[in-house]
Formats: structure tokens, C-alpha cells, sequence
């Protein structure tokens, strides 16, 4: 891959794909920043030319779009290096305090929308870009990893981000070059913990102080958020430098704790039953 990569990011108003597109410009690379609102980049576009910024309005939820998005980058600049998959939506709140409209309208952006970003972001990889190849990075969270209370429509839609992505990986032809990795932030400080991110009125049910979601909920409205949107991009673009990527890449202490406990939790489970599995065969 060259030095001077081109780079596809969805959700680039805010957030790591504002983050990400200002360090790639600022790098000398070349950005197709997509977003619903392209006057959030009015000031990127009047520091960079349309040379090296290419900014298009794209819902990623209308699969047409997602295709006209990819059409425009290969009109601009002819191949596209790296596809950073982060559009997403935050709508918070117990499994019943989350109406199914909204809960329903996440699982579009996060991952229906996701979906058809990956799918152009293959089919470019391995019809247009030459030479062959790409790398397709899949925006998910430590939600995407274990859920927590008040999360369960956004970890379910990362959940399925999730799967998709491995399942993805392990259909693509090595010939292809195409590497894939899921990225799993922690609380990081961006606009998903404020503008992006709707908290819903809690269900009397869980509104003792002491239960989980309420302890949960406190965190989420503390802005006690340590993490650094602008330094976690550069360890995301490290990233796409190596040969050898990971399929997960996690990314906050948090991260890597639940990292760890889920396995400790997957492997006990797995031992104490194993049993349970002898006698159940043809």
C-alpha cells in the first residue's frame, strides 16, 4: 500500500471519523469523508483542496447512496485504501424503556447501514483497486464485546456488527488482500456521550439507586470519560502499517478487562460443562 493511502470514512462529522479525517489531511493522505451534514466539514473543506478532500452527503442507511458514495470516491481518486466503517447511533435505556421504533432505526445505521458500506467496501477492494486489496475497519465498541445494563439495543447491534465482520473475514479469498479488523473502543470523550447519544427515561422498575442500571446510568451522564478520541485514531491508523492485523483491536483499559474477564467466563463455562456435550451425538 502506498504511503499516501486514500481513505472511505462514514461519520465523519464527530467523533473518531472527525478525529481520523483531520489527522489523515493533516498527514498529506487523501479523505472521501461521508456524513448526513456536509457543512460539519465547511472549515476542513476550506483548508484542504478537493484534490485531497472529497466530502459527500450520505445517509448510510439508503444502500443507493452507499453505492453512489463509492462511485464518487472512484470518480475522485481512483482506488480506495483503507474503509473506516464508523457511522453510528447511541440510544440507551432498559430492554423496556427503548421503544421499538428508535431501537429499530439503530439496528439501521449500526448495522444494516454498516453492512452495506462493507459490502461496497469489498467489491472496490477486489474490482477496482489495483492493485487488488484494502483494509476494511469495522467501528464496534466494548459493547460489541460484553453488554451492559441500559445497553442492550446498541450492544445488540454491535453484537451483530460483530458477527457479520468475522463471518466476512473468513469468506474472503486471500488473493483478495482484503484484511479486516473490528475496532473496539472504550468511553472515549466524543459527541456519542453527548449530541449522539439519547438516554431514555428510565422504567420505574429499575429505578432504585442501588440496581446495576442506575449505577450504569450515573456513569453514563457522570463526564467522567477519560478516553482520548484524537490519540485512539493514531493507534487506529497504526494499525492499518502492519501485514499481520488482528481481528479485534481493543482500545481503552476498560476494553481490555472485559477482553480478558469475557474469556475467563467463556473458558469456565466451557470446562464445568463439557460433560453435558459427551452423549449427544448421532
Amino acid at each position: 500500500m502506498a504511503d499516501t493511502r486514500v481513505w472511505f470514512i462514514t461519520g465523519a462529522s464527530s467523533g473518531f471519523g472527525r478525529s481520523m479525517t483531520e489527522l489523515l489531511l493533516n498527514k498529506g493522505n487523501k479523505v472521501i469523508a461521508t456524513l448526513r451534514q456536509p457543512d460539519a466539514l465547511s472549515d476542513l473543506s476550506a483548508q484542504f483542496p478537493s484534490s485531497q478532500l472529497l466530502v459527500i452527503p450520505l445517509d448510510v442507511t439508503n444502500s443507493a447512496g452507499v453505492s453512489a458514495a463509492f462511485a464518487k470516491a472512484k470518480e475522485a481518486f481512483g482506488r480506495i485504501d483503507v474503509v473506516f466503517n464508523n457511522a453510528g447511533q447511541c440510544v440507551l435505556g432498559e430492554v423496556e424503556s427503548v421503544g421499538e421504533e428508535e431501537s429499530r432505526q439503530m439496528f439501521e445505521v449500526n448495522f444494516w447501514g454498516a453492512m452495506y458500506v462493507s459490502k461496497e467496501a469489498v467489491k472496490f477492494f477486489r474490482e477496482v483497486n489495483k492493485p487488488i486489496g484494502g483494509r476494511l475497519l469495522q467501528v464496534s465498541s466494548r459493547l460489541g464485546l460484553v453488554g451492559e445494563p441500559v445497553t442492550a439495543f446498541y450492544s445488540a447491534s454491535k453484537f451483530a456488527l460483530e458477527g457479520l465482520s468475522e463471518s466476512l473475514a473468513k469468506e474472503l479469498d486471500p488473493a483478495w488482500n482484503i484484511k479486516v479488523t473490528i475496532i473496539e473502543p472504550g468511553p472515549f470523550r466524543t459527541k456519542i456521550f453527548k449530541e449522539n447519544q439519547r438516554l431514555t427515561s428510565q422504567h420505574p422498575a429499575y429505578a432504585s439507586p442501588g440496581l446495576p442500571s442506575s449505577k450504569f446510568r450515573q456513569f453514563i451522564t457522570s463526564g467522567n470519560i477519560d478516553g482520548d478520541a484524537d490519540k485512539a485514531v493514531v493507534a487506529i491508523e497504526k494499525l492499518t502499517h502492519l501485514d499481520d492485523v488482528p481481528m479485534r483491536l481493543p482500545l481503552h483499559r476498560k476494553v481490555i478487562v472485559s477482553t480478558r474477564d469475557k474469556i475467563k467466563i467463556l473458558t469456565k463455562d466451557a470446562d464445568n460443562f463439557e460433560s453435558w456435550s459427551e452423549d449427544l451425538y448421532h
